[in-house]
C-alpha cells in the first residue's frame, strides 16, 4: 500500500524595501534549503510555490510535513535577496490552502 504524503502550506510575508520578483524569491528559498540541509534535504522538502502576490508581498509555499521545521528554519535564515536586505516571516501554517486563505483574509 502506498503511503500518502502529508503536506503543509506556509503563508510567507516578504519584508523588503525593494520589489521582490517571484523568481528571486524561489531562488532564495531553494538556495537557503540547499545551503542548510544539502541536496538530500532539499529533495525531502518537496517545496512547491503555490502563489505569489507581489503587491501584498505574500507568498504561499507547500512542503512535506516531515520537512516543515527544515523549511521554516531555511526561510528564517534568508537575510538578502538580490543584495537587498530582506526578511521573510512565516505568518501561518495550515494543512490546506483553503484554511490558510481563510485565515489570511
Amino acid at each position: 500500500m502506498i503511503k500518502r504524503v502529508k503536506r503543509r502550506y506556509l503563508l510567507l510575508k516578504i519584508d523588503s524595501t525593494a520589489a521582490v520578483e517571484e523568481g528571486d524569491l524561489k531562488d532564495a528559498v531553494w538556495s537557503a534549503v540547499t545551503r542548510l540541509f544539502g541536496e538530500y534535504g532539499a529533495s525531502q522538502a518537496g517545496l512547491y510555490f503555490v502563489k505569489y502576490d507581489r503587491d501584498r508581498k505574500e507568498a504561499m509555499v507547500r512542503c512535506s510535513l516531515k520537512a516543515l521545521k527544515m523549511v521554516h528554519a531555511s526561510i528564517a535564515s534568508i537575510i538578502r535577496i538580490r543584495s537587498e536586505p530582506t526578511v521573510i516571516h512565516v505568518l501561518r501554517v495550515s494543512g490546506t490552502i483553503r484554511a490558510l486563505s481563510r485565515k489570511s483574509d
